[in-house]
């Protein structure tokens, strides 16, 4: 088949293209990510207010999380290994914060790239520019050592949110109405 290597070839070019803050990011994002983001503050807020409902000593992690002011992406090199957690806010249970796992971030000349590489829920993607405090993280989706596939493979694999760093050794992402569990995904990463 002719089309296989043009699909692959054309995933190969949507993965290498520049994480610059041209519109690039708005090429590459789909619709219903769009929508996500579009709705990202109404999302965040009823999810939030769900995981109030949550094991208190979780709610007081969460709560401290979130108070840590932002701080520019600027004068910052996240490349690296990162230990990482997840913490589902709203659906299925009000609050769930994961145990750490490891993360790390590279840079290949085009912009950083995730790749989350123990736990059974995987993700990996890249992230662009959107402001001096905050950054559009486009990823894909895995479970356990299936292979991602490529962001824009669908809904139940593509992620999207804000990358927001608190910090000179920790930032995070939020992940807005995930397919799966949750209403509001928050990866957390430290050093």
């Amino acid at each position: 088949m002719i089309l296989r290597p043009l699909f692959a070839a054309i995933g190969l070019l949507c993965c290498t293209l520049p994480a610059l803050a041209d519109g690039q990011v708005q090429k590459l994002i789909t619709p219903a990510d769009k929508a996500r983001l579009d709705k990202y503050g109404e999302t965040r807020k009823a999810a939030l207010a769900e995981a109030k409902a949550g094991n208190p000593a979780e709610v007081k992690q969460l709560d401290a999380l979130l108070a840590k002011p932002l701080a520019s992406f600027s004068d910052k090199d996240l490349t690296g290994n990162w230990k990482c957690r997840t913490i589902k806010a709203g659906g299925l249970s009000p609050l769930a914060i994961y145990g750490w796992f490891k993360c790390k971030v590279t840079d290949d000349g085009s912009g950083w790239r995730l790749a989350k590489i123990t736990g059974s829920q995987r993700t990996q993607g890249r992230f662009f520019d959107d402001g001096e405090k905050r950054a559009i993280y486009l990823g894909s989706g895995s479970v356990n050592d299936d292979r991602a596939k490529p962001y824009g493979s669908g809904p139940q694999t593509d992620q999207v949110g804000y990358a927001f760093r608190t910090g000179a050794s920790e930032w995070r992402i939020e992940l807005p109405a995930p397919y799966y569990e949750s209403k509001l995904d928050i990866i957390e990463f430290k050093r």
